[in-house]
Order: structure tokens, then C-alpha cells, then sequence
């Protein structure tokens, strides 16, 4: 249990350091328009019921809110809320001493539960359904099965790779939510309310050449909007102007694209590769990164928006990776596209 305490007191401390520019109502959350309007008729009958709101999955790529939506709705419900990540909860009984120290109405959320072990999982299963958990007393025959009653809880669980989440987990939660990467328009909005709660102006045109950067990731966008005031800042201007954002974000090394270094590598990659595919494994060996790098951060956003595709053979460039990189499009390797 000690582990929960420290968990929530470092996550206290990042809230006031780091996460400040997080909206805490849904007035101020911008996008996902589908997911607010269909949790807001949820959260609306569960308050009538007096009931606590049934378990939620959401799922999506890295830094679009997942976090941010089970703060919300924390909030919403007028409930306390305990965060916890999946790599944290070890055993059986990590778990077991965090849902017996829940109150009526109190909501769990585990980040990244896809990695819960099976073991664990088995007592979620009874957990979510009955709110009960069976906990075994010894060992050997005079091993005994004590039953406990838990108070009835949402669990709020994120991931980043829903095809990893067993069936049996998946099918357990009354809500799931792909969460989508955000508009330009949408991006540039959050980018104006951010700078306000960091007393700093920002000019309209400066939104939007910060939102079209950011591969329509607000945690993207949010990081960029701080680095952006950095030079600002530095440059004594009271209010953040568009040359002195394209002037830093060039700096940072970020194209009008919203690619990095690292994406343009792996781009450049599969452009060398003239049309032929190439697997996993030999594009992380050949960029020095981890394979869970690879598939959940640089191949959503370029997947999503044309520039990379998945084949049974691996993946390949597509025919606007050629045209950003001014290259010459392989039309005749065995007519592929």
C-alpha cells in the first residue's frame, strides 16, 4: 500500500509542476467531441441512480487525453480517484490491498493495463463483475479461500495497445473508447487556452503553426507551446509571434510536418528500401530503438495520415512519403501500389 501513497503524492507534484495546463472540466477539454457527448449521458444516469459509473477503457496512441479524461470524470462524479500504473502492481496482493482501501464510488485507474500479469488479471475478473475478491490463505492442503467484499468502484483503464488486453479483461468493461488524434483547428485551441494559463500572449497564426507540428497530439502541442515560450522569453517579447515559433521549432528541429529527426530516419528508411517492405526488427535494429518505440510512438501518427503502411511483409513507404522527401516514386516494383 505504501507504493499507492507514493504514486499519488509524486503524481500530486507533477500536477502542480507539469500537467497544470490539463482542463479539469469538460468546458475546457477540446476534442473527442463523440467520446464527451456519449460519457457525458453516462455520468449524467449514473448520477441519477446514485450508482457508480460502469468500467471505462480508453485506448489510442500516447498523448491524447486518456489521463486527462479519467481526472474529468473523477471530477463529474464527485469522486476521489486513485492512479496507479500497471507495472507497478507486481502481485496478486499489490492489488488486492489497493481495491480493499477503495471506498463506495471511488474510481481506479490503472495507465498502460495491457502489462497487468495473468495473475492479477484473475482478480480483477471477480473484482469488476461481483466486487468480490477471493484471496487464498496458506498453502498446500490447509490452504483456505477467504472471499472479500470490496464497495462498488469504476475502473478506469488505459492503453496504448488494445490488441494486448485479454479477451476476457476486454469484455469486462461497459465502455471503450478509441481515442483519435485531433485536428490542426482543434490543436490551435488548446494551444491559446494553454498560453493563457501560462500568463503568456500568443498570437493566432503562432496556434496554428504550433498545431500543424504537432503530429495532433495535445502532449506534443502542449510540450512545443513551453519550448516556444522559452525562446520567447529569452528574446524579451511580451507575446509569442509567429517568426519567433517558426524560428524555435526549426531550431528544435521539427519540420513543417511535425517530423523529427527520428521520423524522417525511419521515412528515409523505408524509402531506401525502393518499394520492398521491411520488418519490425530490422527498422528498430536499424534506428538503435526499442520495437514498442517503433510501433507505439513514430508509426501511429505517419500510419494515420498516409506516410507509412502495414503489409503481412512488413511495412513501406507510401506514395506521399516519396512526395514529401522529393523523391522519385517506384512505380515498377511489381506494381506493389
Amino acid at each position: 500500500m505504501n507504493r499507492m501513497v507514493e504514486l499519488e503524492t509524486f503524481n500530486a507534484e507533477e500536477e502542480s509542476a507539469e500537467v497544470s495546463l490539463r482542463p479539469d472540466a469538460w468546458s475546457e477539454y477540446i476534442g473527442q467531441e463523440q467520446i464527451k457527448k456519449n460519457l457525458g449521458v453516462f455520468i449524467q444516469a449514473s448520477k441519477q441512480r446514485a450508482e457508480a459509473l460502469d468500467h471505462v477503457l480508453f485506448f489510442g496512441p500516447p498523448g491524447l487525453g486518456k489521463t486527462t479524461l479519467a481526472l474529468i470524470i473523477a471530477n463529474e462524479m464527485n469522486a476521489n480517484i486513485k492512479v496507479t500504473a500497471a507495472p507497478m502492481i507486481e502481485k496478486s496482493g499489490d492489488l488486492a490491498a489497493i481495491l480493499t482501501n477503495l471506498e463506495e464510488g471511488d474510481i481506479l485507474f490503472i495507465d498502460e493495463i495491457h502489462r497487468l500479469s495473468p495473475a492479477v488479471e484473475e482478480i480483477l475478473y471477480s473484482s469488476m463483475e461481483d466486487f468480490r475478491i477471493d484471496i487464498i490463505i496458506g498453502s498446500g492442503p490447509a490452504a483456505q479461500t477467504v472471499k472479500i467484499d470490496i464497495p462498488r468502484f469504476t475502473l478506469i483503464g488505459a492503453t496504448t495497445r488494445a490488441g494486448m488486453l485479454s479477451n476476457p479483461l476486454r469484455d469486462r468493461f461497459g465502455m471503450s473508447f478509441r481515442m483519435q488524434f485531433y485536428s490542426s483547428a482543434e490543436l490551435a485551441q488548446i494551444i491559446a487556452q494553454a498560453s493563457n494559463k501560462l500568463n503568456k500572449e500568443i498570437i493566432n497564426e503562432a496556434c496554428v503553426e504550433i498545431a500543424k507540428r504537432s503530429r495532433g497530439t495535445p502532449r506534443i502541442a502542449l510540450r512545443l507551446l513551453r519550448r516556444v515560450r522559452d525562446f520567447a522569453d529569452v528574446a524579451d517579447e511580451p507575446e509569442i509571434q509567429h517568426a519567433r515559433t517558426k524560428y524555435a521549432l526549426n531550431e528544435l528541429g521539427i519540420n513543417s510536418n511535425g517530423f523529427d529527426e527520428m521520423d524522417l530516419r525511419l521515412l528515409r528508411l523505408l524509402v531506401s528500401a525502393n518499394g520492398r517492405a521491411m520488418g519490425l526488427s530490422t527498422i528498430a535494429a536499424a534506428l538503435s530503438e526499442d520495437e514498442g518505440t517503433v510501433e507505439d510512438v513514430l508509426e501511429p501518427y505517419l500510419i494515420a495520415n498516409g506516410y507509412l503502411e502495414r503489409t503481412a511483409k512488413g511495412r513501406r513507404a507510401t506514395r506521399a512519403t516519396y512526395e514529401i522527401l522529393n523523391m522519385p516514386f517506384p512505380e515498377t516494383e511489381g506494381g506493389i501500389f
